[in-house]
């Protein structure tokens, strides 16, 4: 076992006056399980590519052992065998290793022998961790490796992990964290912190610590309030006393000018004791709530459809073009129900999305472009609500480029809204300035939902919507959903997220192919 240390490490990106790191420091053990964690922008994948060296800073990392980063640059023809990208990516590997790490990973190593580009998301995700993991005394920095799994794929890979050493895991699936880490690093507002234990004892550790440095904060303001106000009363006495040293004679005798004098002074001396008080609280206070993120309330305006049945499905099957992608799907979705469509990768999901999309793209709140890529229904009837209001979330970000404010323009939203949504989801002011191609691939999902949940509507629709979302900001939509009445329909392989949001209301694609 050996140590990685970062010593009064300092970053900024050229051109920009704003400090990602500003002289940290931290140690870690190389056969630790570290399940990395902070809000977008925060500069994960930057401490990444520090500890690859792929930036300049200010300071020191030491470590006497190699690096390796997930996910690899793919940069080659993916029409090859798997086996030969596999070769691309890792020259000389030994081919048994990978196949048992395949193994180990619940895949058939006879994906190895099919072209790379005919993998799913999921099955390419498996076969570059597998050849992650037969590199020997490399420590393993993983970005986010589950954006493109589903449920299933996820849990077979967390149980992977578990079994492993040796990494830095970039992750916002909480249950995924859970399964597979045994200490956790947050990237704060000021600092970083490195912990024994799993995403939950972590969370749970800082929620109690922010509730108890709230409650000693709230003391403190209270405490110097007092103190002001006994400060200043203290000082006023002083005043009236020093007053009466020149006063008349009394009885036909001068002022005891001096025993006056003394008098004065110790009530001076007791306000300036209190003012000491006072400045001491008041740094003391400063020191409270540093780290506590700002999970901000945010509200929904959802329209009210006046038909209860929004979207019907009876007996439908799809396809793209000759290819016939889900079969005999019967649901229907009602006002105010909220429905995740659960099923492996491939199944159709994301299809289902598209068929409602370009049922109602008759009407003028779909983009009518959705409704011509190919999409059939081969067989069975889709109904939608006459007149329905549809917002979309996509999955792919990749459209967004160029201002924010053009984007903003472009789409006909209320810009104030917009961005009083983003700074809510941890955006800061700065940001907005930014070009779009400059933003987290975490950044670019908030602002496609900061305009879904601005947009009145009667249906939502998003399509796997956090992917790369930080899990304060997933925490943020949770609580949002849950106290609205809004109708909606999604797609999402975070579990903790799903049976929070649907309440059980489940449609399980999968299970609707036919024999």
């Amino acid at each position: 076992m050996t140590q990685i240390r970062a010593e009064h490490v300092t970053f900024y990106y050229g051109g920009s006056h704003q400090e990602i790191f500003r002289d940290m420091s931290f140690t870690i053990d190389t056969d630790w399980k570290l399940g990395l964690i902070g809000r977008n922008g925060r500069g994960k994948t930057t401490l990444l590519r520090l500890l690859l060296g792929k930036e300049e800073y200010k300071g020191r990392i030491v470590s006497s052992g190699e690096f390796t980063y997930f996910p690899f640059l793919l940069d080659m023809d993916l029409d090859n065998m798997a086996f030969e990208v596999a070769e691309e990516v890792l020259p000389g590997y030994e081919l048994w290793r990978l196949c048992r790490e395949l193994q180990f990973l619940e895949t058939d190593p006879e994906i190895l022998y099919r072209p790379f580009s005919t993998l799913s998301q999921g099955e390419r995700t498996k076969v570059l961790l597998a050849l992650l993991f037969i590199q020997e005394h490399h420590f393993l920095l993983i970005d986010e490796p589950t954006n493109h799994l589903d449920l299933e794929g996820r849990e077979i890979v967390s149980r992977y992990l578990n079994r492993k050493k040796g990494f830095i895991l970039v992750s916002h699936d909480r249950v995924f964290l859970d399964g597979c880490i045994d200490h956790v690093m947050s990237i704060n507002r000021q600092g970083i912190d490195v912990v024994q234990g799993n995403f939950s004892s972590w969370w749970e550790d800082k929620t109690r610590r922010d509730q108890w440095e709230a409650g000693e904060n709230e003391k403190l303001k209270k405490e110097i309030g007092r103190l002001s106000v006994a400060a200043k009363r203290a000082e006023t006495w002083s005043g009236e006393i020093e007053k009466t040293k020149f006063g008349t004679r009394v009885g036909g005798l001068r002022p005891d000018r001096g025993a006056i004098g003394h008098k004065a002074a110790k009530m001076m001396k007791r306000a300036k004791t209190t003012e000491r008080r006072m400045e001491e609280a008041a740094k003391e206070k400063s020191g409270l709530l540093k780290n506590v993120e700002s999970v901000q309330e945010l509200k929904l305006f959802p329209l009210r459809h006046y038909k209860e049945e929004l979207v019907k499905f009876r007996g439908v099957s799809l396809a793209y073009g000759e290819k016939e992608v889900c079969r005999n799907l019967e649901f229907t979705l009602r006002r105010g129900e909220r429905m995740v469509l659960a099923g492996g990768n491939g199944c159709g999901k994301s299809t289902v999305l598209k068929a409602v999309l370009s049922q109602a793209a008759a009407g003028e709140h779909v983009e009518a472009r959705l409704a011509g890529d190919g999409l059939r229904v081969v067989r069975g009837n889709i109904e939608t609500a006459p007149g329905l209001k549809i917002s979309w979330v996509p999955q792919d970000t990749s459209f967004l480029s160029g201002s924010l404010d053009d984007y903003i323009y472009s789409c006909g939203c209320d810009g104030q809204l917009m961005k009083m949504l983003l700074r809510k989801l941890d955006f800061s002011r700065e940001q907005f300035e930014k070009p779009m191609e400059e933003y987290s691939e975490g950044q670019r999902k908030k602002v496609l939902l900061a305009r879904s949940l601005g947009e009145r509507a009667h249906l939502y629709i998003w399509d796997e919507p956090l992917n790369y979302i930080d899990v304060f900001s997933r925490m943020q939509i949770e609580d949002l959903l849950e106290e609205s009445d809004l109708s909606l329909l999604f797609v999402e392989h975070d579990s903790a997220f799903s049976e929070k949001i649907s309440r059980g209301c489940k449609y399980c694609i999968s299970a609707c192919f036919s024999v």
